[in-house]
């Protein structure tokens, strides 16, 4: 298994921050063509393609994760249980368990697996939104991420907004003679804080995360703008989320907000004899539905990603191989 370490730490080495995939996906592509896949590059925008491989038929079942890591780069590294760097469990470790499980399957007579590498996860999923284009009408589609070799069986959405204030400018001496955007801002935001945003049982309560603070010109002005970015995982319909939003800020003066993006809730495929667990992170699934019934699973710890010290664990990925060359012969042999 060295050849498949080397060839993980070959592609960590390679940066692919969300905007900039373009060298690590040439890379991917020219490994598949090596392996004789048939091969396409789908370009979303600029320098940044996602790769679509097929064997040698039309795929039913397809093979997923994403080319793109956060930033800052960080070069590979190793020792006896693991390799370190940006983008090791999440998600090249899991790109080079996908192709190796692949590889294993065609040599085993089993052509109908693709395999897709996607752009813009870490961002807004723009590679795998683009990726409908080209759906192949596979049955199912494995998306990796790192749940520790777990299936997932759902994770939540999101609901992204930014809320913003207005006011009235005025000699901070004299408040009376303005309207501070910060306050009225502040107020909403108690709103948001404190609101019930739902809870599922498998999926647990949905949580909210204000991100971003910014407004005002000076400590001896009254604010006359304001805003947040706001972040809520839900547990159900987007759509709900937004509609509890509009409810909250109906009759507040001065308060409004601007969609970023939304999506549901996401309940994957389980197939027997696997542990299962939920996940709170989003993936690309809720953007792959011409791709078939999802399911979730990969090596590494979401815990270990985007950190300094990413890594994913060398056994991890030797069970992820043959987790994945299991779970595509199980699928192919389901009826339907």
């Amino acid at each position: 298994m060295k050849e498949l370490f080397s060839r993980i730490r070959a592609g960590i080495d390679i940066p692919s921050v969300t905007g900039a995939e373009g060298e690590f996906a040439r890379f991917v592509a020219r490994l598949l063509e090596e392996r004789r896949y048939r091969v396409q590059l789908q370009v979303v925008d600029g320098d940044r393609p996602n790769v679509f491989a097929r064997g040698g038929a039309d795929p039913r079942v397809v093979l997923c994760t994403h080319l793109d890591t956060v930033p800052p780069h960080v070069a590979s590294s190793e020792d006896g249980e693991a390799i370190y760097g940006r983008g090791a469990c999440d998600a090249k470790g899991i790109l080079f368990s996908m192709l190796e499980a692949a590889d294993r399957l065609r040599s085993e007579g089993v052509e109908e697996v693709g395999l897709l590498f996607t752009v813009g996860e870490e961002l807004d999923s723009d590679g795998a939104a683009a990726a409908a284009a080209i759906a192949p009408g596979s049955r199912y589609v494995v998306v990796g991420e790192p749940t520790e070799n777990r299936l997932a069986s759902g994770h939540k959405g999101s609901f992204k907004f930014l809320l913003r204030a207005a006011g009235r400018a005025a000699h901070s001496a004299y408040p009376e003679q303005g309207v501070s955007a910060i306050e009225r801002l502040l107020d909403a935001l108690e709103l948001v804080r404190k609101a019930d945003w739902g809870r599922d049982d498998r999926l647990g309560a949905a949580t909210v995360n204000i991100g971003t603070l910014s407004g005002g010109v000076a400590a001896n002005v009254i604010a006359p703008a304001a805003e947040a970015r706001v972040f809520v995982r839900v547990v159900g319909q987007a759509r709900d989320a937004q509609a509890r939003l509009d409810a909250l800020l109906a009759g507040r003066e001065g308060v409004d907000y601007d969609l970023i993006s939304r999506s549901d809730a996401v309940h994957c495929e389980t197939p027997p004899g696997y542990d299962c667990a939920p996940v709170s992170f989003g993936t690309d699934i809720p953007y792959l539905k011409g791709f078939g019934a999802p399911l979730l699973v990969g090596p590494g710890s979401i815990h270990d990603a985007h950190g300094a010290g990413e890594k994913i664990a060398k056994r991890e990925v030797l069970e992820a191989v043959e987790l994945y060359r299991r779970l595509v012969r199980e699928l192919l042999e389901m009826p339907g």
